[in-house]
């Protein structure tokens, strides 16, 4: 049996950061370092040359940011797997950073467990948010509602949908979940776009940090 470790690139410009980084994450035999950029453009170049299973990217970057190298560097292999470490954890970041390809979004100061299960999650295809960005914006959803008087409009979506919303938040596919939920391609796009619709949101960022709002999605 082929087994083969995830391959890592680190991307941030402080060297104590990406020494940390490396002994934390080649303590664990299914993880492997295989290069690092101290910034954006660096980073770009060095996944075109080693093709990495995971990008850890920082977003405050010189020379060109963590944002922009993301787009870049999914915009060549969108297989790649980008998780963020930011120290950043206002909402705009989390929806430019998830918008630009990120599956995943670190604070800098997250305990080592939830870097090891950012990273597993990613190579799976999944999405991960740090437990404390989760809570910090569940807090602010639930203030928001309630200032403004609104009601949440998940109780407009059917059982189905729910389930579809569940799945699409995770970060599969249509064609996935096709096949999970056996019901064809049409129906999971037509279920999609009524999410969408009732809930007035209007990209997979924005519905994936609904998703973490309700706690829906860790």
């Amino acid at each position: 049996m082929n087994w083969n470790p995830i391959r890592i690139l680190l991307a941030d410009d402080h060297t104590l950061v990406r020494d940390g980084l490396r002994a934390l994450l080649e303590r664990e035999s299914d993880l492997q370092v295989i290069a690092e950029a101290g910034d954006g453009r660096e980073a770009i170049r060095l996944a075109a040359e080693h093709r990495p299973d995971i990008v850890v990217m920082d977003l405050a970057m010189p020379v060109l940011n963590g944002m922009e190298a993301t787009r870049r560097i999914l915009a060549e292999n969108p297989r790649v797997g980008v998780v963020i470490l930011s120290m950043h954890q206002d909402e705009s970041y989390v929806l430019g950073a998830l918008d630009a390809g990120a599956k995943g979004y670190l604070l800098k100061d997250s305990i080592r467990s939830e870097v090891l299960q950012a990273i597993r999650a990613v190579r799976e295809g999944r999405s991960f948010l740090t437990k404390r960005i989760a809570r910090i914006l569940q807090e602010d959803y639930v203030g928001q509602l309630r200032q403004r008087g609104l009601a949440d409009r998940y109780e407009l979506l059917s059982s189905r949908e729910r389930e579809i919303l569940q799945m699409v938040a995770e970060g599969r596919s249509n064609k996935e979940v096709a096949a999970l939920l056996n019901i064809s391609l049409t129906t999971v796009e037509t279920h999609r776009a009524h999410i969408l619709q009732k809930l007035d949101i209007h990209s997979v960022p924005e519905l994936i940090l609904y998703a973490v709002r309700k706690g829906i999605i860790a």
